[in-house]
Parts: structure tokens; C-alpha cells; sequence
């Protein structure tokens, strides 16, 4: 005998809309069926709060040799020969290479007769003002001898016109003959006749004087002439020296030879030359170096010296950051790329830091400032990188907001614009909100 199939239960829902329908009940008899309101999301919410903090800035970081330069040579010519090489320590000083100029030494050899040639004309010269002088010497001699004479021959004189006026005195009282009147007057005359005699020979010897006199200046003027040509030829050596030393190229540093650019036989020639000149060598000071960093505008004022620096090299990944202090600042923006340029030295006496590395160095900044500051977490970001928050309004509805950030510490996001100071936003969640969305407010962090 076949067994009979359990009845079929119905559903309460559906028993009673069955019965609903059977026995004609009315909407007051029936069970409501009004749609639910939409489930509101709770959420926690976070506030935009004014903090003062310490600013940092993460920038590139380029590693410079404290000084660089590049050798070039002042002399034309060809390569004889160069003793230090790339990678080579050289001192201060230190002959790298040495250019042959065969023609500039014959100059020199030419230069050096010349002086030689001058000094034996110096030498003659002041022979000439000794026998100037001498010549002098012995005109005032005799000058001096002719105005003893005229001095004895003027008494002589005298006393022969004393003697002629006591003679003419005598005779015209009858004392003395003629004769004697006659023999006084031609003594007179006589010693009148020698006085003119001697004033002649004072003249000449004052005039041989003032002949010795020219003599002697013109004697020094010819030795002054002729110092001056010497001297004129020993400058002329040493400007020629001055060029013949550039033919030996100097290290003009303590540092690493970094590029060479020269061989033997080659040939150089002088920076100054019209068109470019490549150089020499390249010589590095890397004992100590500099690290460069461009900080861009919206922190340049407020890097200063002494400001902590922290920097990273992907050379050294692997160990821990060197910390350094800022050293100097430009003061000026470039106005090209809007950044300032910020330099810190520090020691490097085992080379590990090389010319050129790049890494990253983070300034941490000793001015305090008060930014707007949210949770990491409460920040978004679209698909093109915008950052956006949602900002929950005083009747619990969202609204999308974008914003722009400032300085991160992995913890916190300065907010520049966007939000106000107290504006509470949506701290961490997983959900997507839409503009007008209500949510439920469940606590206020702050």
C-alpha cells in the first residue's frame, strides 16, 4: 500500500493572505508591509586641529667634492711628458704634466744677453758720473786757487796805490825826482793789469765748474737711463719666466687626479685661445665634500644653519642614515626651478662618499610651526592621486571634500587647504560615501 504524502505546509506569509482573500479582511486586520528606512553607516569622526610642530622637508641630495677644478695650461704647445694619472693623490704643488716651448727658452737665453749687455752699459755709466765728479772737483780746485791769487794780487794792488799816492805826495812837495813818480805809477799799473788778469782766470774756473756741474747730472741721468733699460729687461725675464712656468701644469689642491685628458705628444694650447679648451686633469678634493640639496620655496625660509639633516644612499641601503647639520644657505631662489640651494659638508677621510651619488636627505627644521594637521588614515586619495576627505556636517551628512597636503610624518598629513580648523571629517573606514549620505556619529576623536 502506497504511503500518502505528508499535507504541504504553506508559509505563515502566505497562509495568511490566503485567508486574507477567503474571509474578505480589511487593511486594519492585515500586517503592515511599510518599507524600512535605509540603514545609516556609524562612523568615527576626527577633527582638523591646529598643531605646532616641526617641519621637515625630504629632498634629493647630491654628493659634491669640496673643491673641483679643471687644470687647463696658459702655455701653447706639445705634451713632453705628465706624472700623475686618475685615481692618483696628489699635493698642493705637484707637477702633473710639462709642456715643451723650445721657442720661449730661446727668448729667455736672448733676454738673459741683453741683460748682461745693459749692465755692462750701467757699469759704464756710473764710471762716467765717478769722472764727472771728479771733474768737478778739480774745476772748484782751481776756482779756489784763482780767488786765493785774486785775493794777494787785490793786497798787492793796494798797496801799490798806497805807495803811488805817498810818492805823487812827496814829489809835488819836492822831496822826491820824477823818476820815482814814475816808477810807483807803472807798479800800480802793473798789479792793476794782474788783478784783471786773475778776475779772468776766477770766471773761467767758475765756468769750468758749472761745465763739471752739467757734466754730472748728465753722467747720472745716462747711469738712470741705463738702470732703467736693466730693469726693464729683468721684468721682461720674469714675465717670460711666468709663462714659461705655466708649461709645467700644477695641482693647484690637495686632492684625486678624477679625469686626465692629455698624452704624450699631444698638442695644447692656451686656454685663452678662441674656442673651447677642454681641460687638462680634473683634480677633486673629496677628503671633505659637499652634499647639495634644492629645497623648494615653501620651505626655504624656514631652513636655517645648524637645522638637523638626515641622509640617505641607496650605495649604503643597508646602513643607518648619516646625520649631518645644514651648513650654509643661498639666501635666493632659482628662478628656474623655484628652489634654493642648501649645502652640507662633511668629512670624508676614508672616500666612502663619491663625487656625484645621489640620495635623499630629510631637514628637520628648528622653526615651530602651527599646521592643520588630520590622521593619516582619514585622508583619501582618487585614482589620479588627489587627496579628499569626507566632511561630516553638523545633520550628519557627508560631503565629499578635495584637499591639498602639506608635510608627512607617516602618522599625520598637514592639511593646507581644503578644511577649517575644527571641521570634523571621517577618520579610518572601509566604506565609500557619497555626497549627502547620512551617517551616524558614533564619537568625536580629538
Amino acid at each position: 500500500m502506497p504511503f500518502a504524502s505528508p499535507p504541504r505546509v504553506l508559509p505563515p506569509f502566505v497562509t495568511l493572505a490566503v485567508l486574507c482573500f477567503v474571509t474578505g479582511c480589511t487593511d486594519s486586520d492585515s500586517v503592515a508591509t511599510k518599507p524600512q528606512p535605509p540603514r545609516v553607516t556609524p562612523v568615527k569622526t576626527v577633527a582638523v586641529q591646529p598643531t605646532e610642530v616641526t617641519r621637515r622637508s625630504v629632498q634629493p641630495a647630491t654628493i659634491h667634492a669640496y673643491y673641483r677644478a679643471e687644470v687647463r695650461s696658459q702655455a701653447t704647445g706639445y705634451v713632453e711628458s705628465f706624472s700623475a694619472d686618475i685615481g692618483e693623490y696628489v699635493e698642493s704643488g705637484t707637477v702633473l704634466a710639462k709642456i715643451a716651448v723650445p721657442e720661449k727658452l730661446q727668448q729667455r737665453r736672448i733676454i738673459d744677453a741683453k741683460i748682461r749687455r745693459l749692465e755692462s752699459q750701467e757699469t759704464q755709466a756710473a764710471a762716467g758720473v765717478q769722472l764727472a765728479e771728479a771733474s768737478e772737483r778739480s774745476s772748484r780746485a782751481k776756482l779756489a786757487q784763482a780767488e786765493s791769487e785774486r785775493a794777494a794780487v787785490e793786497a798787492s794792488l793796494a798797496a801799490a796805490n798806497a805807495e803811488f799816492s805817498r810818492t805823487e805826495d812827496l814829489v809835488n812837495r819836492g822831496s822826491l825826482q820824477n823818476r820815482m813818480l814814475d816808477e810807483a805809477r807803472m807798479k800800480r799799473d802793473s798789479e792793476s793789469a794782474r788783478k784783471q788778469a786773475v778776475e779772468s782766470a776766477v770766471e773761467s774756473a767758475r765756468a769750468d765748474v758749472e761745465v763739471a756741474t752739467a757734466k754730472i747730472e748728465s753722467s747720472r741721468a745716462d747711469l738712470e737711463t741705463a738702470k732703467a733699460e736693466t730693469e726693464i729687461a729683468r721684468r721682461e725675464l720674469d714675465e717670460l719666466n711666468v709663462w714659461i712656468d705655466y708649461a709645467e701644469i700644477k695641482a693647484p689642491f690637495a686632492g684625486i687626479v678624477t679625469e686626465r685628458n692629455i698624452q704624450p705628444g699631444d698638442l695644447v694650447r692656451a686656454a685663452n685661445d678662441v674656442g673651447p679648451v677642454k681641460p687638462l686633469f680634473v683634480i677633486s678634493q673629496i677628503n671633505r665634500v659637499r652634499v647639495q640639496i634644492p629645497v623648494p620655496e615653501k620651505d626655504a625660509p624656514l631652513v636655517t644653519p645648524g637645522d638637523e639633516v638626515s641622509l640617505t644612499f641607496p650605495s649604503f641601503a643597508s646602513e643607518a642614515p648619516l646625520v649631518a647639520q645644514v651648513t650654509r644657505r643661498s639666501g635666493s631662489l632659482d628662478v628656474n626651478t623655484r628652489t634654493m640651494l642648501v649645502e652640507v659638508e662633511m668629512d670624508n677621510r676614508d672616500g666612502k662618499l663619491l663625487p656625484g651619488m645621489f640620495g635623499q636627505a630629510t631637514i628637520n627644521m628648528d622653526t615651530k610651526i602651527a599646521a592643520n594637521m588630520l590622521p593619516s588614515q582619514a585622508i583619501r586619495f582618487d585614482e589620479s592621486g588627489n587627496a579628499f576627505v569626507y566632511v561630516v556636517a553638523d545633520d550628519d551628512t557627508i560631503s565629499i571634500q578635495e584637499i591639498s597636503t602639506g608635510m608627512d610624518d607617516g602618522n599625520f598629513i598637514e592639511v593646507l587647504t581644503g578644511v577649517e580648523p575644527g571641521q570634523a571629517v571621517v577618520d579610518a573606514h572601509l566604506s565609500r560615501f557619497i555626497d549627502g549620505q547620512k551617517v551616524a556619529v558614533l564619537e568625536a576623536a580629538h
